[in-house]
């Protein structure tokens, strides 16, 4: 006769640290990222600042409707400058693309894998009476 399935017990300073890592993690992936971009960031602004300095609307880009929309929202072209000039990057990294990919199908297949057998187990459990 198979054994009655007994789901694993945590105490609460497991559950604790458990919480306690989790968090952790979520702050440490969101804040990576950023921490990477920030040198990065850095340099740029102080070139972004010099070319805002030295701005003109015509080296902006900006047609004389433009200008006006800039003026009417109380910018010049300096500090509008630094607003034109601060685009957002969206070049793809492939094998970032590639690894965020393997990473989520692999969890997806672990989760598979892992549910299987415990909803075998169960089933087992429930309906192998032997």
């Amino acid at each position: 006769m198979k054994r009655h399935y007994v789901p694993p017990k945590q105490g609460m300073l497991g559950q604790i640290v458990d919480t306690a890592m989790v968090l952790v993690l979520v702050y440490v992936s969101l804040m990576l990222p950023l921490l990477f971009k920030a040198a990065a960031k850095v340099e740029n602004a102080a070139v972004r600042a010099v070319d805002a300095a030295q701005a003109t609307w015509e080296s902006l880009g900006q047609n004389a409707i433009q200008q006006e929309q800039w003026i009417k929202l109380g910018y010049g072209p300096e500090k509008a400058a630094i607003l034109i000039n601060n685009r957002f990057d969206y070049t793809i990294d492939p094998v970032m693309l590639v690894v965020t990919f393997a990473v989520i199908i692999g969890y997806f297949i672990f989760l598979l894998k892992v549910s299987d057998q415990q909803y075998r187990e169960v089933i087992a459990e429930k309906f192998d009476h032997e």
